[in-house]
């Protein structure tokens, strides 16, 4: 089992920055591959970044490839995403999940374990 919880979310103006925290327990975690993702109001819940094991691999989605950036550290039981450069359209609950596999997968459906969510606001 792993008990994922996130934080740092917030009201940001566009242009502006924050960082994501998502902070596990669990004795496997570090045997996990993790993800973010985000949901908007009326929309289904999508991608955002993923991070392999040991922090080696990682994968975004289009819309926010240079501007965020997703990394862990182990020995802290932490993961985090960098976000530069908010948009508005970055308005969203943010996720952190845990995949058991050691494949950086975009799939909501494919995580096992889910935090509770962070809410960030981009303000125009």
């Amino acid at each position: 089992q792993v008990q994922l919880v996130e934080s740092g979310g917030g009201l940001v103006q566009a242009g502006g920055s924050l960082r994501l925290s998502c902070a596990a327990s669990g004795r496997t975690y570090s045997t996990y591959a993790m993800g973010w993702f985000r949901q908007a109001p009326g929309k289904e819940r999508e991608f955002v970044a993923a991070i392999s094991w040991n922090g080696g691999s990682t994968n975004y989605a289009g819309s926010v490839k240079g501007r965020f950036t997703i990394d862990r550290d182990n020995a802290k039981h932490t993961m985090y995403l960098q976000m530069n450069g908010h948009k508005p359209e970055d308005t969203a609950v943010y996720y952190c999940a845990a995949d058991r596999t050691v494949i950086l997968r975009t799939n909501p459906d494919a995580y096992d374990y889910w935090g509770q969510g962070t809410q960030v606001t981009v303000s125009s």
